[in-house]
């Protein structure tokens, strides 16, 4: 089966300079997808999409993840066809697909809402990119029941899809969208429907189908959690402007900024001065209460600029009693504990006008406080990361 193609279903935005994209290893392919310099805006005034320079390589699995007005569904509309850049240029294996309509250009597409002929069977609904193509009856049967079996709903031929659930639902808008073979497939919040538990079962079931396709898919969402479930690589939208894009995990462990700090995951912010800074990216950060942490500066900042000292809660090491060595080493008072089934977290007040110091607790944890008990929080040095 050729790789296919597939798009999903738009947003607003501030002013900032565009991200720079990493460029693909010397030895990798020509990307499938490029965005040149791509602008749009509705209203003449202001860009929704700011200067998009943007490779998606063949075979990825890559997220437009972002909040709501970030930019990321207009880029996929554009992808589609869907709507037209104010500026900059979108190719397609090389040669500009900007003013191809959406039918030319051959993109399987998969919506939150599934978007399936209420009047026709699942076998007709699938075959409907066939049958407008004027593909002959046997060959069409034949995708058909390949699709299907694709997404484990043979048998399910003639049923309607209001007799189907909604994860089945899902399953039939994307055998639809694989089934001309496309070689791109974008998708638009295609989960977003789904209770927690199936729609986690199905970012299982669509990572597993993208490794054994190797199809290049597009996918929007908002959910950090899908995100670096699912992906190969996220690009992080804000205001129009991807903040970062890399690996799943490169983005949990080392945001490029406060935003995407903020954005993916959750964790523990700081508020502070930078009283220190060495020339390799080590510093120290003075909080408003005159302790100090040293950290790791992640966006060069100058001496005395605000700044904000963060760390994944995982990544905090939570002491019962004031350690020796007590470098990076801040006492706090448990505020509240949250049961996660597989660990505590932990809501610290650290000092007044800061934000709570979030931090994780292993059940089997030899000591565990209660609300209002002391604990002494360890910064490890070489993950706490500061930003402007």
């Amino acid at each position: 089966m050729r790789p296919p193609v597939v798009a999903l279903s738009q947003e607003t935005p501030i002013r900032m300079p565009a991200a720079t994209i990493p460029e693909l290893p010397a030895a990798a392919a020509a990307p499938l997808v490029r965005f040149a310099g791509v602008q749009k805006t509705y209203d003449g005034v202001q860009l929704v999409v700011r200067q998009l320079d943007l490779d998606i390589r063949r075979g990825e699995f890559l997220t437009l993840l972002g909040p709501s007005g970030s930019g990321k569904t207009t880029t996929l509309m554009m992808l589609a066809g869907f709507e037209s850049p104010t500026a900059g240029e979108i190719l397609l294996d090389g040669r500009p697909i900007t003013r191809t309509p959406p039918h030319k250009r051959d993109f399987g597409m998969v919506f939150q809402n599934y978007a399936l002929f209420p009047h026709m069977t699942v076998g007709r609904n699938v075959a409907y990119p066939l049958t407008v193509r004027k593909l002959p009856a046997a060959r069409r049967d034949a995708q058909v029941a390949r699709a299907l079996a694709m997404v484990r709903l043979e048998g399910l031929t003639d049923r309607f899809p209001s007799q189907l659930s909604g994860g089945q639902q899902q399953r039939v808008a994307l055998a639809r969208a694989l089934v001309f073979e496309p070689q791109l497939v974008l998708m638009d919040e295609p989960l977003g429907a789904l209770d927690k538990q199936l729609r986690e079962h199905m970012q299982i079931e669509l990572k597993e189908l993208h490794r054994q396709l190797g199809v290049t898919f597009v996918f929007v969402t908002h959910d950090q959690g899908e995100a670096l479930t699912m992906s190969d690589r996220v690009a992080v939208f804000n205001n129009g402007v991807i903040q970062q894009i890399a690996a799943a995990d490169r983005m949990y462990e080392t945001p490029a900024n406060r935003f995407v700090a903020g954005f993916i995951g959750d964790g523990t912010m700081l508020e502070g001065t930078l009283a220190e800074a060495s020339g390799d990216g080590r510093c120290v950060v003075a909080l408003p209460d005159g302790r100090r942490l040293a950290g790791v500066d992640v966006n060069g900042a100058a001496i005395g600029a605000a700044v904000a000292a963060g760390i994944r809660p995982e990544r905090l090491v939570v002491h019962a009693a004031a350690p020796a060595a007590r470098a990076n080493v801040l006492q706090a008072q448990v505020r509240s504990i949250v049961y996660f089934g597989d660990h505590l977290r932990l809501m610290c007040h650290v000092a007044d006008g800061q934000e709570p110091a979030v931090a994780k607790l292993a059940l089997g944890a030899a000591t565990i406080p209660r609300p209002g008990d002391d604990v002494w929080l360890e910064f490890p040095s070489d993950l706490t990361r500061v930003y402007t």
